[in-house]
């Protein structure tokens, strides 16, 4: 008999991840390794089965939409390749994850989209309806939110699914908290 209940499907987590602003791609920033690793050991543990992760990236055009100012665009196929370098660059970041994921049996999927990661996130949410969201936290203080500003107090407000966000450790903090 089958269940239309929807008991038996595996818990959908999407985990919002970036790339590391100290080391770039494709190193994953460490609220997102931090966000990756409480996911695995405190919700999937071994019921690898019984979950789906959801990796989604989101890449942030520079104001001006270009991120090497310092070289020289003669055609518009040296655009182009600007464009597919930082595509790569992205599925590099999420080939970390994948990789690992498939290493220990965990059902995932991955996926790259550009703008402001706030309101894409949460766009991202409402398309797919992850069971849950989690997102790494720098941990900023009251003076940095307010120039920074993040992600993932934006998305506890604004994503249509349970939100957990995941504070990095005290050790893995770099000199600057805004560096990640």
């Amino acid at each position: 008999m089958e269940r239309t209940d929807g008991y038996g499907d595996p818990t959908k987590v999407m985990v919002a991840v970036n790339e590391s602003s100290l080391k770039g791609y494709p190193h994953p920033s460490i609220s997102s390794r931090s966000a990756f690793e409480w996911t695995l050991s405190k919700l999937v543990r071994s019921n690898f089965s019984g979950f789906k992760l959801l990796f989604l990236h989101v890449q942030v055009p520079d104001e001006d939409g270009f991120d090497d100012m310092d070289s020289i665009y003669a055609s518009p196929a040296d655009f182009k390749s600007m464009k597919e370098r930082n595509k790569i660059r992205g599925l590099h970041l999420l080939e970390f994850f994948v990789n690992h994921c498939h290493e220990l049996g965990i059902n995932c999927e991955a996926w790259i989209r550009k703008g402001d990661p706030k309101e894409v996130i949460c766009s991202e949410v409402k398309r797919v309806q992850p069971d849950m969201l989690v997102v790494g936290s720098r941990g900023l203080g009251p003076f940095q939110r307010v120039f920074v500003g993040t992600v993932s107090e934006f998305c506890v407000k604004h994503a249509n699914c349970p939100v957990v966000t995941i504070r990095r450790n005290a050790n893995e903090c770099p000199q600057d908290p805004v560096d990640d």
